[in-house]
């Protein structure tokens, strides 16, 4: 297995940089970068995305697409670093309450229209509408206007501004000095006039028109394909392949499919499923066709805090102490996958806090039994556990469901669903029980852990219980608000970095999320074919455009 990767979390660095006027896409001559396209149709399969939408999209397939069609002020790279993309320049007060961007000149949406700093203030109260009920809202809730827009009765962010065509000024509620990182995710991309402001925007997310180094190829067929071909007005440097086809598959096998599309010839990149993993190593490895990473992932059991069993702390320190990650990582996983012992993953270095989780360590059979009786946690007690299909969860959720029956006596109902349908009821005010979660950083700092899944502002509960967000454990705690609100007005690196620790161990003691597993992740990538396979991109994701057909 090749050597682990660790994301770099240097922040302080690019505050430093912020004022440097080259961007990733470089000089004005940029444009004509890649004009001698080599070619080629890159063939994958996923399930089917929940939404292509930039401004909604919030798991992987969506991602994929979206990163693909849009292009924002920054990008990370696959090692974790920041870097500017239509982005002069950025800078802030001393404060970090006021951000000013500038953007570069002369690039377009893939209709010819420019992209110019409206484009992106659009794009931005677009995605934090109220219209949208995008789950990753939250990301612009520090910027003046945001509640105002949340409830529908705005347009437009009164924090946002765009004096010149080239100039976005952002003052914020509270002030955010890792502000810069955020514009990284796909909903702060722009977004050309034809995409709907405080509306219902269907017929946008079905065929988006974006200014990334790819566009649609007609538009999404549902349950079979999404087709990408390369966008030639690409501002920056242009992508070399002619096509990228996305067959969508049936959730259940999906997995499965896309493997057996691998060795057939059908796919040219393909997830493993578990069980394959020791095999397709011995078989692709030697071909080099094999690629392994360890990623700034993390797995979890998500507990519905609010609702049902585990509505306790006891309760789930019960279900943690009952799980026996080593067995399940030496068994099901075959030493592919290591236990997880922190919310943060160990990809951030300078903020990992190894074995934070006490009750993550070792199973524990007495301790657990111990909190499972201060939470009323009976045998015979049922607790659904539900998870998504067609993904390869299904055997390492079975053998959590087993131990939590064999230690504590319950009665666990496995509920399988497609990713859309698992997220839904996740959302749902009558959620109960646990779910199989999994999150993976939108942008390179562990605050991206601690405020979407965790930080209240990430929840948006209405009156039936209903959340829209990515803090689907319902976790509210007001200390660790504060805590996390307080290190991102830091400047300080150190300083910052000792809060989201604090704030971590508050969390981790209220068993607010279950670690299960950090995340390493595995591929079979055709470089036969192609070359840009030697890596996968900061969302785990191939990099489509430094992909290219060999000769």
């Amino acid at each position: 297995m090749r050597g682990a990767k660790s994301a770099k979390w240097v922040v302080g660095a690019v505050l430093v940089a912020l004022a440097a006027t080259a961007c990733g896409g470089g000089d004005g001559d940029s444009k004509d970068k890649g004009n001698a396209a080599g070619g080629g149709t890159f063939r994958l399969g996923s399930t089917e995305p929940d939404t292509i939408d930039p401004g909604r999209a919030h798991e992987s397939t969506g991602i994929l697409l979206s990163n693909a069609l849009f292009t924002g002020l920054y990008s990370n790279t696959p090692d974790g670093l920041a870097e500017p993309a239509l982005a002069e320049s950025a800078s802030s007060d001393e404060g970090c309450t006021s951000w000013t961007f500038k953007v570069k000149a002369d690039t377009k949406f893939s209709n010819g229209e420019v992209v110019d700093a409206e484009a992106f203030a659009r794009g931005w109260a677009r995605s934090a509408h109220k219209a949208a009920a995008s789950d990753v809202a939250y990301h612009f809730a520090g910027i003046k206007g945001y509640d105002q827009l949340q409830d529908g009765s705005a347009k437009t962010f009164s924090g946002v501004t765009t004096p010149d065509a080239h100039t976005i000024k952002v003052d914020l509620s509270k002030a955010d000095c890792e502000f810069v990182l955020k514009t990284a995710h796909t909903a702060y991309s722009p977004v050309p006039k034809a995409a709907k402001v405080g509306e219902e925007d269907k017929a946008f997310g079905e065929a988006p028109i974006g200014n990334g180094p790819f566009k649609m190829d007609g538009s999404w067929e549902h349950n079979k394909a999404i087709n990408l071909v390369r966008n030639d007005e690409y501002g920056l440097e242009k992508a070399k392949l002619d096509k990228v086809q996305v067959t969508l598959l049936n959730d259940k096998t999906a997995q499965q499919l896309e493997y057996d599309g691998f060795q057939a010839g059908t796919f040219d990149y393909a997830h493993i499923p578990t069980p394959m993993l020791k095999t397709a190593e011995a078989k692709y490895k030697p071909q080099n066709k094999w690629f392994a990473k360890d990623t700034n992932g993390m797995n979890f059991v998500l507990p519905i805090g609010d609702n049902g069993p585990t509505n306790s702390k006891d309760a789930r320190l019960a279900i943690s102490y009952a799980i026996d990650r080593q067995a399940i990582a030496k068994g099901v996983f075959q030493g592919y996958q290591t236990p997880s012992t922190t919310i943060v993953p160990p990809a951030f270095p300078k903020a990992y806090q190894k074995d934070l989780c006490t009750s993550c360590v070792k199973q524990d059979v007495a301790k657990a039994k111990e909190h499972a009786e201060k939470a009323g946690l009976k045998p015979g007690t049922e607790i659904k556990f539900s998870f998504n299909t067609g993904a390869g969860h299904e055997e390492w959720v079975q053998a959590v469901a087993r131990q939590l029956e064999d230690v504590l006596g319950l009665k666990v109902k496995l509920d399988g669903k497609d990713f859309p349908g698992m997220l839904k009821e996740q959302q749902g005010g009558q959620a109960t029980g646990v779910y199989r979660f999994a999150w993976g950083a939108d942008y390179p700092t562990p605050e991206n852990f601690l405020f979407p899944l965790l930080h209240s502002a990430s929840m948006n509960k209405d009156a039936e219980g209903n959340v829209t967000g990515d803090n689907r454990a319902r976790y509210n705690n007001p200390e660790f608000d504060k805590l996390v609100d307080t290190a991102r007005a830091t400047k300080d690196e150190a300083a910052r970095t000792a809060m989201y620790k604090q704030a971590e161990k508050m969390a981790m003691e209220d068993m607010a999320l279950i670690p299960t597993f950090n995340r390493s992740q595995f591929r079979l990538m055709a470089t036969d074919k192609f070359n840009g396979l030697d890596d996968i991109n900061f969302n785990e994701d191939p990099i489509l455009e430094k992909i290219s057909l060999k000769k």
